[in-house]
């Protein structure tokens, strides 16, 4: 792969007209009532193992490739592939693209896992090991437009350690890390700073891709458009991202990361709104829903400092929703003073209840790594893998607020006890 298409290098304007994505995690008992019965029979692809491949196929403890994140979906596959090379993976899919429709094998490309509705599962099919490719090493080039050339099956915790041995870092993130890069690709990779440069699939310069026929395609926005712009975000279904290289920018060292409660929806949506607009604005902006949470300030001084801790102690939610901006500063140690200054600026700006504005300070890694420190506790707890209902919604500006006073006010109750996340991104994004 080259250099990036000349295209993507020129700015783009920006139009201040904010929709919010709502995402919705819901933590249910440990059951699973969408199960297939195991499988373990190889008998419908026997030619697996005849394939010349530098990899290697499993027929037997083959498990784990029936669950996924969402823990709720189960569908045993006939074998899993374990490729170390493209062409493991493109003799495969050729092989069984040959063989016809009549076949009814199915093949998923698997990452890490992460998805919520058994789409890295294939029942009776192949699913493809994705972090055992052995690609080209990653490569980062520094120049005037850095970018990174990875393995699509490479985790984005270690593109990040490794990009910032250079001082640099892709622009855009999902919130937790430990997921391939084919993996958020294939959906959209959402953050607090999609509002600024788009989700992850708006900072790839080019991608490799093995196609349905088997074709390894090199594609970008110059080059096979649709079988790009269809695989970003294509939810696997028009081809397995084998390589991409994504857009870098400087790394900062450090992060001012803030949180601030509200007891209106309005209020936070109308802030979120102007801090998506404003000119040099927090880096990172996000928000989350906590329904009837008493003691909440109390469990977050373990990482938050208040900024005023006897106002701070003063403050009880008395069992209401509340909703809360997370908002965050990057900064090198020589900015410090400026960047104090600017953030006290936009801070006066918004309409927070005053003692729940919680403050700290951390290392760019650690910020952006932060939900690995939650799994790891929930896991400790056997809270991780349990069944995770998850549904994003899409909602313009003109329905938020109608949205809000029916689920936030009248759906949500206080056995509603996961996540609800609120990105507000700016519409040309």
């Amino acid at each position: 792969m080259g250099m990036p298409p000349s295209s993507f290098l020129k700015g783009k304007t920006i139009r201040l007209l904010g929709f919010f994505m709502i995402l919705f995690l819901f933590f249910i008992p440990d059951k699973s009532d969408h199960c297939v019965p195991s499988n373990k029979s190889s008998s419908n692809i026997p030619w697996l193992e005849n394939l010349n491949l530098d990899g290697y196929s499993s027929f037997d403890d083959i498990e784990h490739a029936a669950k996924d994140f969402g823990n709720r979906y189960h569908f045993q596959p006939s074998a899993v592939l374990h490729p170390k090379s493209v062409f493991d993976i493109s003799s495969t899919i050729k092989y069984i693209f040959d063989m016809g429709s009549s076949s009814e094998i199915t093949v998923a490309a698997r990452g890490h896992g992460h998805s919520v509705q058994g789409q890295a599962q294939a029942h009776r099919g192949i699913v493809i090991n994705m972090e055992s490719l052995q690609g080209q090493e990653m490569r980062i080039h520094t120049g005037e437009t850095p970018y990174v050339d990875v393995s699509g099956g490479e985790l984005w915790i270690n593109v990040l350690h490794e990009t910032v041995k250079y001082g640099l870092a892709p622009k855009s993130w999902t919130d937790y890390l430990h997921l391939t890069i084919g993996g958020t690709l294939s959906n959209a990779g959402i953050s607090g700073q999609a509002f600024r440069h788009g989700p992850q699939i708006n900072n790839v310069y080019q991608m490799e891709v093995i196609t349905g026929k088997g074709e390894i395609v090199t594609c970008s926005e110059e080059q096979n458009t649709d079988l790009f712009y269809g695989v970003l975000g294509g939810l696997g279904q028009f081809g397995i991202i084998t390589r991409a290289i994504i857009s870098l920018e400087r790394a900062p060292n450090m992060v001012k990361w803030i949180r601030g409660l509200y007891s209106e929806f309005s209020k936070l949506s109308k802030d979120q709104e102007y801090l998506i607009s404003a000119e040099n604005s927090f880096d990172y902006i996000e928000g989350f829903v906590i329904i009837n949470r008493t003691g909440l300030l109390n469990s977050w001084r373990t990482s938050f400092s208040p900024k005023d801790p006897l106002k701070a102690n003063q403050f009880t939610s008395d069992g209401r929703v509340l909703y809360c901006l997370e908002i965050a500063k990057y900064f090198n140690p020589d900015e410090y003073d400026s960047m104090n200054q600017k953030t006290e600026d936009l801070l006066s700006e918004l309409s927070y209840i005053p003692s729940t504005l919680f403050t700290s300070e951390v290392s760019y890694v650690e910020f952006l790594d932060r939900v690995h420190v939650s799994e790891i506790k929930l896991r400790a707890k056997g809270l991780w893998e349990v069944p995770h209902p998850w549904m994003n919604l899409l909602i313009p500006k003109s329905k938020i607020s109608e949205f809000a006073h029916e689920v936030f006010g009248n759906i949500l109750s206080e056995r509603s006890n996961g996540p609800v996340l609120i990105y507000p991104v700016n519409k040309s994004k």
